[in-house]
């Protein structure tokens, strides 16, 4: 299997072979513009100083300064990182956000350090790549296992460095250190909207039978989203495998059982099942919000599932995208459905500058209308193309990017 970045540059290549681009372009989205590596020494607990490496990609700030998450992982490396700040670019250009597209990481295992050492940790990463951070050179924001308090460090120690003590330099803050309302479940919520805007294209039932692979923070925010509007999400998984239940799940219920137990499994009314067996179950919509890669050529024909919204960045190979395609089973693209998160850090940013504080409500509407804007333009250029969902939003962002570059 290729690593994530290959798969996005495999993606590359096929939208240049469905619409012509100036090879220009296609080459230019080929490299990132910078590729950071940092070490980052940190005094442990004990006195003993740990070295960890951490990661910034600055893709192409062609539409506006780069944007993205910091993750951090155990896994995470160079190439994953490479490949979120390039479905970045495209994210943002899609949403049409005047922001560029960035990724950063730390390869660490979050859950074995503690308070203190994450403190220390997530201030030396922004030590460490301070002077190419800034309000109108690149924005980060949280990603997996980063939190809002992480954020709050991150800006606190931009301000002791730099002086600028503004916080506009981070989005998905803590409300109190000015961050903005819906942010939380901001990437579940512009899912949900972009789910409502083609429902109905896909002739999708009223209410769907519905499957997802993931229940942390997006994961856990779309179960809820689904099932309050009346959805039956009949299996759910996390990272040590899964749960069924054919006359649907309780979210609520769910989510505090795993609150007092540390797991879904065992979950009472539901069978225990495997993330094999969670992607081969039979449901109206499935949705991806773990890991790249899930979805391959392994297990891709396995699927039984009328669409795929993908909630997570790469969840679907090229590979897997081929057989899906054959399959007649739409995909809905990261790109495009998981773009809320960015859209509202993109508020966030926005807010700060102007000394702004928009409601939730008018936070959410704003969403809604870019959402459901995307939906139109990529389903017109997808059927112009005669091409796949995922095709139709590289094209959208690539015409965007191609006139500011």
């Amino acid at each position: 299997m290729q690593n994530p970045y290959q798969n996005a540059m495999a993606q590359l290549d096929k939208v240049a072979k469905i619409k012509k681009f100036p090879n220009k372009l296609i080459a230019r989205l080929k490299t990132p513009d910078r590729n950071i590596k940092i070490e980052i020494p940190v005094k442990m607990d004990d006195g003993k100083v740990k070295t960890f490496e951490g990661y910034r990609v600055q893709y192409n700030n062609a539409l506006g300064p780069y944007k993205g998450g910091v993750r951090y992982h155990p896994d995470t490396e160079i190439n994953e990182v490479k490949a979120l700040a390039f479905w970045m670019t495209l994210k943002c250009a899609v949403a049409g956000i005047p922001m560029g597209g960035g990724k950063g990481g730390i390869t660490v295992e979050p859950k074995d350090l503690s308070k203190g050492e994450l403190e220390r940790l997530s201030r030396g990463w922004v030590r460490g790549l301070a002077d190419v951070l800034g309000p109108h050179k690149d924005v980060p924001a949280p990603d997996v296992n980063t939190t809002p308090e992480i954020m709050a460090w991150m800006a606190d120690e931009f301000g002791k460095i730099t002086g600028d003590t503004s916080g506009t330099v981070i989005t998905g803050k803590p409300l109190d250190k000015g961050g903005s309302e819906g942010r939380n479940t901001s990437t579940a919520q512009g899912g949900f909207y972009a789910f409502e805007s083609l429902k109905n294209d896909l002739n999708l039932p009223k209410k769907c039978t519905v499957v997802i692979q993931g229940f942390g923070n997006v994961g856990s925010h779309a179960a809820s989203i689904w099932h309050k509007t009346g959805h039956k999400i009949i299996a759910i998984s996390e990272s040590k495998g899964g749960i069924y239940n054919p006359d649907g799940i309780d979210v609520g219920k769910l989510a505090e059982y795993k609150k007092t137990t540390g797991t879904i499994s065992d979950f009472p009314g539901s069978k225990n099942i495997t993330n094999v067996e969670l992607l081969a179950t039979e449901c109206d919509l499935l949705i991806p919000a773990a890991f790249e890669n899930e979805i391959n050529e392994t297990n891709a024909d396995n699927v039984k599932t009328k669409a795929i919204l993908e909630l997570a960045n790469g969840p679907t190979t090229p590979e897997a995208d081929e057989i899906l395609f054959k399959k007649n089973i739409p995909v809905l693209p990261d790109i495009w459905v998981n773009g809320g998160g960015v859209i509202v850090s993109y508020f966030e940013w926005e807010q700060n500058l102007k000394g702004e504080h928009w409601s939730e409500k008018e936070v959410f509407a704003k969403l809604k209308t870019i959402m459901e804007e995307a939906a139109k333009e990529i389903s017109e250029k997808a059927k112009q193309s005669k091409t796949s969902l995922r095709m139709g939003a590289f094209i959208l962002a690539l015409e965007r990017i191609a006139k500011k570059m």
